[in-house]
C-alpha cells in the first residue's frame, strides 16, 4: 500500500503460493462461509493491517462443531503491533515519508516500466541488526516467507553471522521521495578453517508484484560483488537451492565469468581445467561445482551443435560428469557381488538396468542443454 486508495484496489493484491505452513497440508480453514483473510502492508516499512471477514461461521452451540481459530494462526506469524482498523493504518501511511532504507547502499539500477512509460530506480542495501528499527522491520518482512517459500522458517536474528541484503524501489508521492520494499536475501557466514568464511544464501524472496523484472539477478550479482572484495571469503554457496534459484545463479555466474581469460572460446574447447577452478574462486568466489556448470554453459555457446564432431565432443564431456552417480552404483554392485547370495544379487541387478541408465543419462543431458540454452538466451538479451 502506497496510497489510501490502494486499500480498495484489487490490482495491488497478490495471493499466497503456499499456506500449508499456517493451515496444514490440506490448506483448509474449516467452519466459515465467504472467508477472507486480509493482510495489508505499507510499501516501505511494512506496518501491517490485519482483518478477517466472512459471511457466516459455524457455532459450537448450534452446530456442535467449532470453527478453526484463523486469527490465532495468523497472529503466530505476524509480529504484535499490527493495526486492526483502517483509520489507524491510513494515519501510519501518512508518516511513510519518514521511512528510509536501512544500512549501506551497495548498488543502484533502473528498470524500464512499460506501463508507466519511464525508468524506475531501485537500490540494494546491506543491513544488520545494529541498524535502528531494522529488527522490527525484519520481523514484518520475514512473514512473507511463510506464504512464498515452501519450507520456510524464521532465522535466529541474535546470531551476528547473518547478513541482510534488501531491495527497494524509489518512487515519488506529493513531491517527496519514498521507498517501497521489493525483496531481500539473508546470508549466513560459515567459518572455514583456519581463517576464511563461506557465505551461504539461506533465503531469497522477490515479492510477487516485482517478479519477472530482473531484481533477483541484480540482487544475487550485487551480493557476489560485495563478497568478492573480501580476502577472507573462500566461496559463496546456497542452502537447499530451489530449481528457480539454480537457474538464476547459472545466469548470474555465467554473466560474471564470461569475460575471464580462462573461459575464452579456445580454452573452453580444450575442456574443463584447474585454471578455471582457480580463477573463478580467486576472483569471483565461485566454488568448483558451480564453475563446472558455468564452463558447460559457455562451452555450449562456443560449440557448433550442427557440427557432428563438435556436438559429439560436447555431449561426451557433459555425460562424463553426469555418469558419476551411475559409476558409484557400479562400484556398489561390485561390492554386492562379493557379499550377496545369487538370488539377492539378481534382485539388485534388476534395479540397475544398464539400458535404463543410458536412457536416463540421455534424458538428463537433453534437459540440461535445454536449461543451458535458456540461460544463454537471457544472457544475449541482458
Amino acid at each position: 500500500v502506497r496510497f489510501p486508495e490502494d486499500l480498495e484496489d484489487d490490482n495491488t493484491t497478490f495471493n499466497p503460493e503456499y499456506s500449508h505452513q499456517v493451515f496444514g497440508d490440506d490448506e483448509v480453514a474449516f467452519g466459515y462461509k465467504g472467508l477472507k483473510i486480509l493482510l495489508y502492508y505499507i510499501a516501505g516499512n511494512l506496518s501491517t493491517l490485519f482483518r478477517i471477514e466472512y459471511t457466516s461461521k459455524v457455532n459450537e452451540k448450534f452446530d456442535c462443531v467449532e470453527a478453526d481459530d484463523v486469527e490465532s494462526k495468523i497472529r503466530e506469524i505476524i509480529p504484535p503491533g499490527f493495526c486492526t482498523n483502517t483509520d489507524d493504518f491510513v494515519s501510519l501511511l501518512e508518516k511513510e515519508v519518514n521511512f528510509k532504507p536501512f544500512g549501506m547502499l551497495l548498488h543502484t539500477y533502473s528498470v524500464h516500466n512499460e506501463e508507466a512509460g519511464e525508468d524506475i530506480t531501485y537500490q540494494i542495501y546491506k543491513a544488520d541488526m545494529t541498524c535502528p528499527g531494522f529488527r522490527e522491520y525484519h520481523e514484518r518482512l520475514q512473514t512473507f516467507l511463510m506464504w512464498f517459500i515452501e519450507t520456510a522458517s524464521f532465522i535466529d536474528v541474535d546470531d551476528e553471522r547473518w547478513n541482510y541484503f534488501l531491495v527497494f524501489e524509489k518512487y515519488n508521492k506529493d513531491g517527496a521521495t519514498l521507498f517501497a520494499t521489493v525483496g531481500y536475501m539473508t546470508v549466513y557466514n560459515y567459518y572455514v578453517y583456519p581463517d576464511k568464511t563461506r557465505p551461504r544464501v539461506s533465503q531469497m524472496l522477490i515479492l510477487p508484484p516485482f517478479q519477472g523484472e530482473g531484481h533477483g539477478a541484480q540482487l544475487l550479482e550485487t551480493v557476489h560483488r560485495y563478497y568478492m572484495s573480501s580476502p577472507t571469503v573462500l566461496d559463496i554457496t546456497a542452502e537447499d537451492p530451489s530449481e528457480n534459484y539454480i537457474k538464476l545463479r547459472d545466469f548470474v555466474l555465467v554473466k560474471l565469468c564470461q569475460d575471464l581469460l580462462c573461459f575464452s572460446p579456445g580454452k573452453l574447447m580444450q575442456g574443463f581445467s584447474q585454471e578455471m577452478v582457480m580463477e573463478a574462486q580467486q576472483k569471483l568466489k565461485i566454488n568448483k561445482q558451480h564453475t563446472r556448470r558455468v564452463y558447460e554453459i559457455l562451452r555450449l555457446r562456443a560449440t557448433d551443435m550442427g557440427d557432428a564432431e563438435q556436438s559429439r565432443s560436447y555431449r561426451l564431456d557433459v555425460k562424463r560428469r553426469l555418469i558419476g552417480p551411475y559409476k558409484k552404483k557400479q562400484r556398489e554392485l561390485a561390492k554386492m557381488r562379493r557379499c550377496l547370495r545369487p538370488e539377492e544379487l539378481t534382485n539388485q541387478l534388476n534395479q540397475i538396468d544398464l539400458n535404463m541408465q543410458h536412457e536416463q543419462l540421455e534424458e538428463s543431458f537433453q534437459q540440461l542443454v535445454s536449461d543451458y540454452r535458456r540461460v544463454l538466451e537471457r544472457l544475449a538479451q541482458a
